[in-house]
């Protein structure tokens, strides 16, 4: 043997652990021991994968001392001098009885075995748990392993090999542009499943579009501004405040700030190049490039000048840690449950006899020094009553008096002394709560009248903070309490107090609840304090609870023109429609003014100079602009620290107007990225205009009231109307456990890792195919990752090899050109391209949709057709049992499929349909035809050369028409162009016909080639095909249909009688009304006797002679709705048909049930047996088919079968042993035990030459074999057994 088959043999653990089972001394385990140590050695040495041989070499080492009664390596000793005494390794204890020996061993040999199945089954079930690379053995008998991981490494470097990305798109110049807009991510943080969902979707889809004759722009965006940076400066620095950043110098934070916004870049790139994603990182975008930022200055002199920006005092949410506002949807953006006080607060009225109070309940007792006011609803229905415990006189809402989570449990407790409306109550006084603000008295501390309050909580009585509430203020300001420059807000921008509240000054607001509870409990101004959980909203970066305060801010006018938002939402297409029609459609409808100032450092400042008075306001809305203003020319950065020195000379002689101090919130750049990333409209002018809006966009759900809004509002305040024509929203990626990933938890595999040992591909699969695509969370499960690899990849794999290895089979050169139609008559030929070509036009028509959720299912789907029907059934026909023609047309027929498979998976799985591609170039005939609907201007001009039309190639040129122009073109474009003479016309128009019905497949372009790289290196320089008309057949794809599910239901039907379909029967009777079923079934007769082993098929219509009946049920989904109050009484009656009633409502279309008329949609029929059915048959209902199978065997029939189970446990064994197809062997057996039944001597004797001819014509011979075999086992047959060994013939 040569070495390598000397490693193989000795590496493959059936071989090696037989083989030592059949030493019979301890020298031979010893001399096996010290080969197979070698052979690690060697294996380490080469770097390879010597798990399997270690366990083997364990093995050995354990049946040594097992035999030699002591373990191997102790016949060493060390003697005198520290010199190696070697005792010879055959003196061990020799066994005194060789054949007791033997004996032993294989007994031994037996308990392994048992053990290694064991083992086998058990890591079968936990392999996808197991966090280990992917990878397979192949099914077809190579004895490889496939790694898939390792194959895309290897594709990522013939990708860069060829600069395969830029490769692409410049072999797309020329084309129809597909616009993409790229959401910017912060790089302070690393890629989590939700980036690589939503970037999957992006590559997809813009995958897609260039594969289908687009030229993608895909650049890469960075968010790197705002408070997501600058609480990392703070937390690093520990910085408390914004008096802080200003003594340490806004250059010194700023240049702290731009330290860090790229911190995680490198990852970022890594992970998505790992994952496949396409995109351009070299000419990215930055929202801290200054030209970007002249772009978002340009956005706002816009808004500006339309009179959409005002400054003005609102309440707004406020993050304490972060020191500045925030806008109302990024305050949506992060609530979390918390407990919090629940406090009824007793407010004394002013001059009332019997001392009455109004009673309000709050669960933000900081508030409560900034009371000004009390409101109740001027219709609801309000009591006097007295409190007969405390004997004290309280207002409240009538409603909230009594019952649950009321004021009181029963009436007992109260006496109601009047019932007054809320506008009786309206105007009278109470007693300041703390003295804070008791110079307000007057105007303040009153009961105000608004219908905002609700009686679902507290007391009807609403306690009214203007400074901290947008309907406190709102309420207080129309009632005259407050006016715009006059608001108590005594906190800063920090949460704590100011001096307006001495007692807590310097305190941060939320500790001092409890404290102000307290004070008010110990003078009698608390009704009841308890807790309540509730949610609240946090700041969705430092996680800290919000506060509502008075700030100045500037605004954009939203609500002016709301119902434009709503008006241009309606005109885009969402995928799924839900979520716009929805969550986004209600957003806008209630859209407030949006505050997009911050009083932070690092963003974009806000380009307004303005004097000390605010009454002369400068906007500046580009950097020249800037320029000229301040006469300073050397302005390169727009930066706070680079401009906010900058003074403008005041035009009505105000002195110098210095720029206001706040820069833009982050989500306005982000908002406007598709003007900046342009540098629009300073560059890039015509093209931008061209390309909006973006043909497309995505991302998370998250989104509707983040980039998705900002998007919105500033494309309708710029152009009126939506910068996006297509949005696919995804859901959110939890953990297993339907919780938030969490890194603290960790509770969810770390994304690398499972990209790293399961493939990008898996996971891409694994995102894209499932409920996040239509918006829905999904619970991420790495074991559904995995299991894809098993379910998808390695039968698609296997599809592949089992072509190649069926020409090698072939032995003569083999080739196919996927643009002409394949010759098969076949039957399955027919079908499974005929299923194909169906696929095709369902991924275009659903992908142009953006439904990724019904593409991808099809697809899995498809994958199982074609392995498990197409190459399953047509195994021997691969392999040449059908002559030479038959076999070169079903080998072109797989071929052709798989590579319209690994197009049609390129968008999906980028990597293993590059390799899958690769593995099929080099039999397939070069073409360079392409479809009419994507040929650039270049090749509209190649093909009129082509034609000889040489006169018409500056015309068409010039006119810059390309192939989707050519689909339609008529006379009158062509006179439009310049055409003026009919003769001409018609010569194009001849021409182009053959073009148009061929699809452009007869004229064959140059094969461009760029930088030495041609146009078929890659899949994903290819466009994704069109159906071939040719190919379509509706009644094949049909009568499979019908034949796929008779197989399956007649599996189902053979396990349910213990029956496997090794063991033939006699007939299997198919019973339908619907004469297509039956002759759909009689045309695949063939396939359905030979892949169900049954001798005859009978199809028939008589259902009385095969004691079948129609029954039938509502259509509940359907008509449920309708029958409303009558469904249970109509569903009786329906149940109650009989066959008669069945067939007359097929016949007719519709029947009429207790008054209602139901259509054949209505009801749902299907086939049962009647009572007393014959007990040889089996039988199974399906809705349109009755399945009767004989059961009875005679004996013929039973050992038939028996050998059949012997043939597929010797197929078995030779997988187990690593042999490959076509290996020569001879598999020999001994009868154990046999039964009257089961006469197995016999049985074999007279079945040898049909087992022969089941083993692929290998001979069987009786008797143990006289030399070294390759693997044995003890198999049962029923009620006997026997062993069978499996040896190697050279």
């Amino acid at each position: 043997k040569t070495e390598g088959e000397k490693r193989d043999r000795l590496t493959n653990p059936r071989c090696c652990l037989l083989q030592a089972l059949r030493m019979s001394s301890a020298e031979e385990l010893s001399k096996a021991i010290t080969e197979q140590g070698a052979v690690v050695k060697q294996l380490k040495l080469d770097k390879a994968d010597v798990t399997a041989a270690v366990a083997k070499l364990k093995e050995l080492k354990q049946q040594y001392e097992t035999v030699a009664g002591k373990p191997w390596g102790d016949d060493s000793k060390k003697g005198k001098g520290g010199k190696d005494k070697k005792k010879d390794v055959g003196s061990g204890e020799a066994p005194d009885d060789d054949a007791k020996e033997k004996e032993r061993l294989a007994r031994l040999a037996r308990e392994q075995a048992k053990k290694d199945k064991a083992q086998k089954w058990a890591s079968k079930k936990t392999d996808a748990d197991k966090p280990k690379k992917a990878a397979a053995k192949n099914d077809e008998g190579t004895g490889e392993r496939f790694s898939f991981p390792e194959m895309e490494a290897d594709i990522r470097k013939y990708w860069e090999k060829i600069d395969a990305f830029k490769t692409s798109v410049k072999f797309s110049e020329g084309r129809p542009e597909f616009t993409f807009y790229d959401g910017p991510p912060f790089a302070t943080g690393t890629p989590h499943y939700g980036h690589i969902l939503a970037g999957t979707i992006k590559d997809i889809v813009t995958r897609y579009a260039h594969q289908t004759g687009h030229h993608v722009e895909r650049r890469f965006g960075w968010d790197t501004h705002g408070l997501p940076v600058e609480y990392e400066i703070d937390k690093t620095l520990n910085i408390k405040g914004p008096l802080q950043v200003m003594e340490m110098g806004i250059d010194k934070y700023n240049a702290e700030c731009r330290k860090i916004v790229m911190r995680y870049a490198g990852e970022w790139k890594q992970t998505i190049t790992n994952l496949g994603r396409w995109i351009d990182f070299e000419n990215d975008y930055k929202t801290l490039y200054p030209w970007f930022m002249e772009s978002v200055w340009w956005v706002f002199q816009q808004l500006y000048s339309k009179g959409l920006v005002y400054r003005g005092y609102k309440v707004m949410p406020f993050s304490t840690a972060l020191s500045t506002p925030l806008s109302n949807f990024e305050a949506n953006q992060e609530m979390k449950d918390v407990t919090d006080p629940s406090v009824f607060v007793i407010f004394p009225l002013v001059g009332d006899s019997e001392g009455a109070a109004l009673l309000a309940w709050t669960t933000t007792p900081w508030t409560l020094p900034s009371n000004l006011a009390t409101c109740v609803h001027p219709d609801f229905d309000y009591v006097r009553f007295k409190d007969l415990k405390r004997n004290r006189v309280f207002y409240a809402a009538k409603a909230r008096l009594v019952g649950d989570g009321c004021l009181y449990s029963t009436n007992a407790e109260i006496e109601i002394l009047a019932t007054v409306k809320g506008t009786d109550l309206a105007g009278k006084e109470y007693e300041p709560l703390f003295d804070c603000f008791a110079s307000w008295k007057g105007r303040a501390f009153k009961v105000l009248m608004d219908t905002y309050v609700t009686i679902d909580t507290g007391t009807g009585i609403v306690h009214q903070a203007p400074g901290h509430g947008e309907d406190d203020f709102r309420v207080c300001l129309a009632h005259g309490v407050v006016n715009n420059e006059d608001i108590p807000c005594p906190i800063d921008d920090m949460g704590q107090y100011t001096e307006e509240v001495p007692k807590y000054k310097g305190m941060y607001v939320k500790k001092a609840d409890p404290l102000i509870v307290a004070e008010l409990t110990e003078r009698d101004r608390v009704f009841r304090a308890e807790t309540v959980l509730h949610a609240y909203p946090h700041c969705w970066r430092s996680n800290t609870p919000l506060v509502r305060k008075t700030v100045d801010s500037w605004f954009v006018r939203v609500e002016s023109f709301k119902d434009k938002l709503v008006v241009n939402n309606a005109k885009t297409y969402w995928v799924p429609n839900s979520t716009k029609e929805g969550r986004f459609h209600n957003w806008l409808a209630d859209a407030k003014d949006w505050a997009i100032s911050r009083n932070r450092f690092w963003g974009t400042p806000i380009p307004l100079w303005v004097s000390d008075d605010m009454q002369e306001v400068v906007c500046v809305g580009s950097i020249e602009e800037l320029r000229r203003l301040t006469g300073n020319n050397d302005i390169n950065d727009l930066h706070r620290e680079s401009i906010d020195h900058l003074t403008i000379p005041s035009s009505q002689g105000k002195g110098d107007l210095k720029r206001v101090p706040q820069v833009f919130d982050c989500w306005f750049e982000s908002g406007s990225m598709p003007y900046a990333q342009k540098h629009y409209p300073f560059e890039n002018k015509e093209r931008f205009e061209a390309g909006f809006p973006a043909d497309f966009i995505a991302e998370g759900v998250d989104q509707t009231r983040g980039w998705f809004y900002t998007l919105l509002v500033i494309g309708t305040a710029l152009f009126d109307q939506a910068p996006w024509k297509n949005l696919v929203v995804n859901g959110l990626v939890l953990a297993s456990d339907g919780q938030k990933m969490s890194k603290s938890k960790k509770n969810y595999p770390d994304p690398n890792i499972v990209l790293r040992e399961d493939g990008a591909d898996a996971l891409r699969l694994y995102l894209a195919d499932s409920p996040a695509v239509k918006a829905e969370n999904l619970r991420f499960q790495r074991e559904g990752v995995q299991s894809l690899i098993k379910d998808v990849f390695l039968p698609w794999l296997n599809a592949s090899r089992f072509f190649q290895l069926s020409i090698a089979k072939l032995g003569k050169p083999f080739s196919f050109n996927d643009t002409e139609r394949c010759p098969s008559t076949n039957k399955f030929d027919c079908w499974i391209l005929a299923y194909t070509q169906t696929l095709i036009a369902f991924v275009h028509e659903e992908m142009q949709a953006y439904r990724l959720y019904t593409v991808l299912p099809r697809l899995v789907r498809f994958v199982d057709n074609m392995t498990n029907w197409y190459v399953r059934f047509n195994r021997k026909r691969l392999k040449g049992s059908g002559g030479e023609e038959d076999t070169r047309n079903a080998l072109w027929t797989l071929a052709e499929v798989l590579v319209s498979l690994c197009k049609l998976m390129a968008p999906i799985t980028p990597f293993f349909s590059e390799y899958m591609y690769q593995q099929f170039r080099p039999y397939m005939i070069p073409n360079n035809s392409r479809s009419l609907r994507t040929w650039t201007n270049a090749q509209v001009v190649e093909w009129l050369q082509m034609a000889g039309l040489h006169q018409f190639v500056t015309t068409f040129r010039d006119n810059g028409i390309a192939g989707q122009d050519l689909c339609d073109l008529g006379h009158a474009d062509l006179i439009s162009m310049g055409l003026q003479r009919c003769t001409d016309r018609k010569a194009v128009l001849r021409a182009l016909k053959e073009v148009q019905e061929t699809n452009g497949a007869t004229v064959q372009f140059k094969l461009r080639v760029h930088n030495g790289v041609a146009e078929d290196a890659s899949v994903h320089f290819q466009m994704i095909p069109d159906p071939k008309p040719f190919y379509f057949s509706h009644d094949t794809e049909r009568g499979f249909e019908v034949f796929k599910r008779l197989i399956e239901a007649t599996r189902v039907l053979r396990d349910k009688v213990n029956l496997p379909v090794k063991y033939p029967l006699k007939e299997l009777v198919v019973v339908s009304r619907n004469d297509t079923v039956l002759s759909d079934i009689q045309t695949l007769e063939e396939f359905v006797l030979g892949e169900l082993n049954v001798a005859k098929l009978t199809v028939t219509n008589d259902l009385q002679a095969h004691q079948a009946e129609l029954k039938a049920h509502l259509n509940l989904p359907v008509v449920g709705p309708r029958l409303q109050g009558d469904l249970e009484n109509v569903r009786a009656a329906v149940s109650n048909f009989t066959t008669a009633d069945v067939i007359a409502l097929e016949e007719q279309g519709q029947t009429v049930v207790l008054g209602h008329t139901l259509s054949r949609e209505d009801i749902i029929t299907f086939y049962v047996v009647q009572a007393g059915e014959s007990s040889k048959f089996a039988s199974k209902a399906l809705e349109d088919m009755m399945l009767l199978l004989d059961t009875e065997m005679t004996d013929e029939m039973k050992q038939q079968g028996y050998t059949r189970e012997i043939a597929s446990r010797v197929q078995k064994m030779r997988k187990r042993a690593g042999l490959q197809e076509g290996d020569a062997i001879t598999v020999h057996y001994e009868v154990l035990t046999e039964t009257e039944d089961v006469p197995l001597k016999s049985l074999l004797a007279a079945q040898t030459a049909y087992l022969s001819e089941l083993l692929v014509n290998q001979p069987v011979a009786a008797g143990k074999p006289d030399k070294d075999f390759l693997v044995t086992e003890e198999v049962t047959v029923k009620s006997a057994s026997l062993c069978i060994w499996v040896v190697k013939r050279e």
